[in-house]
């Protein structure tokens, strides 16, 4: 079965931090570059970070020092490491895998930043 499946998500209070994982099935996960993105009310999904098969790494200018995105390939894998957590950070983050022959989203996991 193709999918990605994310985890991770949590209620934490702002300055806190949080590990998003993305595990990716059905698909040669090494050969695609791995999005994340952000989903708040209000507001069209946004990519926050990127991740390419080569570990070339972007950031949205937001959260850029305080998110890290790595990749595990042995374990089809993804994360995306969040500190300094501020309340508008929260929202539903998805990873996602887009190429010519594929646009594949998860489910997203809810992430909630308290002040």
């Amino acid at each position: 079965q193709v999918q990605l499946v994310e985890s991770g998500g949590d209620s934490v209070q702002a300055g806190g931090s949080l590990r998003l994982s993305c595990v990716a099935s059905g698909i040669n996960f090494p050969m695609f570059k791995i999005n994340w993105y952000r989903q708040t009310p209000g507001k069209d999904r946004e990519v926050i970070a990127t991740i390419t098969n080569c570990e070339t790494t972007t950031y949205e200018a937001y959260v850029k020092g305080r998110f890290i995105v790595r990749r595990d390939n042995a374990k089809n894998s993804a994360y995306l490491q969040m500190t300094s957590l501020k309340p508008d950070d929260t929202g539903i983050y998805c990873c996602n895998v887009n190429s010519s022959t594929i646009d594949l989203f998860g489910q997203g996991t809810q992430v909630t930043v308290s002040s």
